[in-house]
């Protein structure tokens, strides 16, 4: 066949030059003259330049420019541009914006302001919240874990489904240290224990795979036994307040009782001790005051006798009101003496005969 047939001489194919040659007779056979392709083609190709020229990042946002599927440069806010016809595209991540995981719940996206509303479905997510405990008890943990893209190129690129790597790391963690633990510690006490100590651990491992991710906060929302089991917990869970509260009322009253029986003991050896030092000076003074008298019996007998039979007369008397003197030869006068001062003993009446 001839060249213009497709294959030259001896059945050959033509070459590369007659090939370019039929395509430019075949060009030029077309009649563009005056046709509107011509004015809108070159339109077309303007238009779409411009339109894939450019591109916006968000305020909370980072843009990543890829040429040909590799990451070229990362771009802030703002508006910026590309290489047009897809050769450069961009991928944008919320890297400033809190991201949030929700475990065995979900919420419904509300306005700012209005009340969190749950998921009508949330019992369908209790594969993720029902986890055994560390004494082969079963309870319903509910826990949310925010956190922030710090590195968008290892977290679209280093990891496959960033998102899902995150979850499962996350529940996985999760169930290693509840299942740590006494269901009843979860339940009350250790629950801020357990977020801190899941946070710990799943960002290590998060840092280690280099996903590009900060964790901001992990923390337990709701930690209930199963529907099944709630009043036998709810009961045990009434006994043990009452065990505190009888504790600490019992310890309130140690407090008191205590110090108060302390007091009471530090105030009777303080007043024994008193007593004790009392009798002890007193019995000094008894005995150097004997020891003084015996001095002066030595030097005048007679007259120490005397003087301390007086003076123990006086005293003796001085608490005296009335005395009554009985004597079988008075007559005249009534046998009383008065003690008080300005009283007058009554005189007797005269007897017969003359006499008093």
């Amino acid at each position: 066949m001839t060249p213009e047939g497709g294959f030259g001489p001896y059945g050959q194919p033509p070459s590369l030059d007659e090939i370019i040659q039929k395509i430019q007779r075949q060009w030029q056979s077309f009649n563009f003259k005056g046709s509107p392709i011509l004015i809108l083609l070159p339109v077309a190709v303007i238009l779409i330049s411009l339109w894939t020229v450019w591109f916006t990042v968000q305020p909370e946002e980072t843009g990543i420019v890829q040429r040909f599927g590799k990451v070229i440069r990362t771009a802030g806010p703002g508006l910026h541009f590309k290489a047009p016809f897809g050769i450069e595209t961009v991928r944008t991540l919320p890297t400033a914006r809190v991201l949030k995981e929700e475990f065995g719940f979900r919420t419904l996206a509300s306005a700012t302001g209005q009340r969190t509303q749950y998921a009508p479905d949330n019992k369908s997510f209790k594969s993720e919240s029902l986890m055994l405990t560390g004494d082969l008890n079963v309870i319903d943990v509910q826990w949310i874990m925010q956190y922030r893209i710090e590195d968008p190129i290892l977290f679209l690129f280093n990891v496959r489904d960033s998102q899902k790597t995150i979850r499962d790391i996350t529940e996985a963690v999760m169930r290693r240290v509840v299942g740590n633990r006494l269901g009843s510690d979860v339940l009350t006490v250790a629950r801020v224990e357990v977020a801190g100590e899941a946070k710990e651990e799943i960002q290590k491992i998060l840092s280690e795979y280099k996903t590009g991710v900060r964790l901001v906060t992990v923390e337990l929302q709701d930690v209930t036994p199963p529907d099944t089991v709630k009043p036998a917990f709810n009961e045990v869970n009434e006994a043990r307040q009452d065990k505190e509260r009888t504790i600490n009322q019992a310890q309130e009253q140690a407090n008191r009782e205590i110090p108060k029986a302390g007091g009471e003991a530090a105030q009777s050896i303080s007043q024994s001790e008193g007593y004790a030092l009392e009798r002890i000076n007193r019995a000094k003074g008894e005995a150097n005051r004997f020891l003084a008298i015996l001095a002066d019996y030595e030097g005048a007998p007679e007259v120490t006798r005397r003087r301390m039979y007086l003076e123990s007369m006086s005293g003796f008397l001085a608490g005296l009101k009335d005395l009554y003197i009985v004597d079988s030869d008075q007559k005249a006068l009534i046998p009383w003496l008065p003690m008080k001062s300005g009283a007058t003993p009554p005189v007797a009446p005269p007897v017969e005969g003359g006499k008093k």
